[in-house]
């Protein structure tokens, strides 16, 4: 479903998990920054990136079907065009391990299909929104 008030944005910053695809090892980037916010506002992150061992304290995995424990949501911080394909990873886990019920697009990224993918498999989805924009209005600052 297609998530775009105030109440269900809040609903999916109740999270505890968050795996980060896309997850950047470089500072001043926002796949490294947003994360960092994160997990200074108690969230865990699971860095998703291949091409490292280590992101932000956290051990960084190859893709999301490597991680063992549990995730409540998937945040994005990839192409456009890469999302239905991450959005067909989230929901292959989803319905593997019951996992991963949500899907988060970060600001400038969006995709009819993604979303299409991730409304047939029942998972939330939210798009071109920035996660750590929405945390301060409606969390931090509240």
């Amino acid at each position: 479903m297609s998530i775009t008030d105030d109440d269900g944005l809040r609903e999916l910053l109740d999270a505890d998990t968050i795996a980060i695809v896309g997850c950047s090892t470089t500072e001043g980037k926002a796949a490294h920054d947003v994360p960092s916010y994160l997990q200074e506002h108690g969230y865990r992150i699971v860095p998703i990136n291949p091409y490292t061992d280590e992101i932000l304290g956290e051990r960084a995995y190859d893709s999301l079907a490597d991680v063992e424990e549990e995730i409540d949501l998937v945040d994005v911080f990839r192409p456009s065009e890469e999302t239905p394909g991450i959005v067909e990873n989230v929901i292959e886990r989803h319905e593997k391990r019951g996992d991963a019920g949500a899907v988060w697009l970060q600001l400038g990224i969006e995709s009819d299909e993604a979303a299409e993918l991730a409304e047939e498999a029942g998972l939330d989805f939210v798009q071109d929104h920035c996660i750590k924009i929405e945390h301060d209005r409606l969390i931090a600052s509240a």
